[in-house]
C-alpha cells in the first residue's frame, strides 16, 4: 500500500508516518532525510544534491523523483508513505507517473485536517513547554515562522487536496485529535 500524508506544517504527519511505519512495515519516504542522506551518501546524485544545498539553491523536482525512484525501486516492504511529498500539482504529477513507471499504485491520500488558530497554538505551546524543560525547539516553531510556513502551505500545497479528490484518493481525518485517535481513524480509512 502506498500513500501520501496530506497536511499543514505541525499537523502530525511525521508522527503519524512513525507509527504506520512501526504498525504496517511501512517506509517512510521523507524528501528532507532523503536529500541529508543522499547529500552524505557519496554516490553521483549525492554529489549533485551536495552541490545544489552548498549553494543554497532549491532542489529540483527532477531530483528529488530521482531520489524516489532509487527508494521505491529497493525493498518496499508494506508499501511507502510519501511525507512532503509532493508539495506541488507538477511534482504530485511527477508522482503519478513515476508510480505507473514502475509498475505501482498509489492507494490513499490522507489528509490531516486542523484549525489553523489551533494548530498554532498548539505548536507554540509545545515549543514553549520544551524549552521550559530544557530541550530542543525548532527554530521555526514560533508563531510568526509557523504562519509563513502555512501561507506557503496554502499557496502551493493545498491546491493538491482538489486534485487527489477529483482523482477520487482523498480521504480527511481529524488531525486535532489525541495521537492515537488520529492514528485509529488513520487505521479505519486504510482498512
Amino acid at each position: 500500500m502506498n500513500i501520501i500524508l496530506l497536511g499543514p506544517p505541525g499537523a502530525g504527519k511525521g508522527t503519524q508516518a512513525q507509527i504506520l511505519v512501526e504498525k504496517r512495515g511501512m517506509i517512510q519516504l521523507s524528501t528532507g532525510d532523503m536529500l541529508r542522506e543522499a547529500k552524505d551518501s557519496g554516490t553521483e546524485m549525492g554529489k549533485v544534491v551536495a552541490d545544489v544545498m552548498a549553494r543554497g539553491d532549491l532542489v529540483t523536482d527532477e531530483i528529488v523523483i530521482g531520489l524516489i525512484r532509487e527508494k521505491i525501486q529497493g525493498e518496499n516492504a508494506g508499501g511507502f508513505i510519501f511525507d512532503g511529498f509532493p508539495r506541488t500539482l507538477a511534482q504530485a504529477d511527477a508522482l503519478a507517473q513515476l508510480l505507473e513507471e514502475t509498475g505501482q499504485t498509489l492507494d490513499a491520500v490522507i489528509e490531516l485536517q486542523v484549525d489553523d488558530e489551533i494548530l498554532v497554538s498548539r505548536i507554540v505551546g509545545r515549543a514553549e513547554e520544551a524549552a521550559a524543560a530544557g530541550q530542543p525547539v525548532r527554530a521555526d516553531d514560533n508563531e510568526e515562522s509557523l504562519k509563513q510556513r502555512l501561507m506557503e502551505y496554502y499557496k502551493k500545497t493545498s491546491p493538491l487536496i482538489g486534485y487527489y479528490y477529483a482523482k477520487g484518493q482523498l480521504t480527511a481525518v481529524d488531525g486535532l485529535g489525541t495521537i492515537d485517535e488520529v492514528s485509529a481513524a488513520i487505521d479505519g480509512k486504510l482498512g
